[in-house]
């Protein structure tokens, strides 16, 4: 979510400043030649056609309802893109410590990568769930999932996490297949 408000964002940042370039052109314009029509844009046959459009009209208020609903969807995406992050235990008074999720996942995955059996693993974390992909040539994942449940819950018992994720650890084994 965080990268769509980035490229909305963008995208209304390069916007704004294309209209107030447009916006500077047709001052400067209209002030070297005063007797000239505009530049680039028509704003007088803009004004005159808004000068005839009331309050009450039905494009005006289809027109605010619209930016009304673009605004508010634009402020539910803002609110909800904030900052993941896994809260720590508090290692003193007024110290709070807070790690993202990117880092929690990194520990596990190297924890879950130094295993005997482990060719390679993938690890996704929230504040909430950790889950764990390895991959195994040698060891079926009857054996080795149960195995690696367990080094990951011991990993984050030792961790000072306030809140456990729960773990979901998937292994794929040609052993398997």
């Amino acid at each position: 979510m965080r990268v769509f408000v980035r490229i909305v964002a963008a995208l209304l940042a390069l916007a704004l400043a294309a209209a107030g370039t447009l916006l500077a052109l047709e001052v400067g314009w209209l002030w070297l030649r005063p007797t000239e029509g505009p530049l680039l844009v028509p704003w007088p046959d803009w004004r005159d056609r808004l000068a005839e459009v009331s309050w009450e009209s039905t494009p005006v208020q289809v027109t605010a309802w619209i930016t009304a609903v673009a605004g508010l969807g634009l402020l539910v995406a803002a609110l909800s893109a904030r900052r993941r992050e896994v809260v720590l235990a508090d290692p003193a008074p007024g110290v709070s410590v807070r790690t993202s999720p990117r880092s929690l996942a990194r520990i596990v995955g190297t924890r879950v990568r130094a295993e005997d059996g482990v060719r390679g693993a993938s690890v996704t974390a929230t504040a909430k769930k950790i889950r764990v992909r390895a991959t195994s040539r040698l060891v079926g994942e009857e054996q080795l999932r149960p195995r690696l449940t367990g080094v990951v819950g011991d990993l984050l018992t030792d961790l000072p996490l306030v809140r456990v994720p729960r773990v979901n650890v998937v292994v794929d084994s040609p052993r398997d297949r």
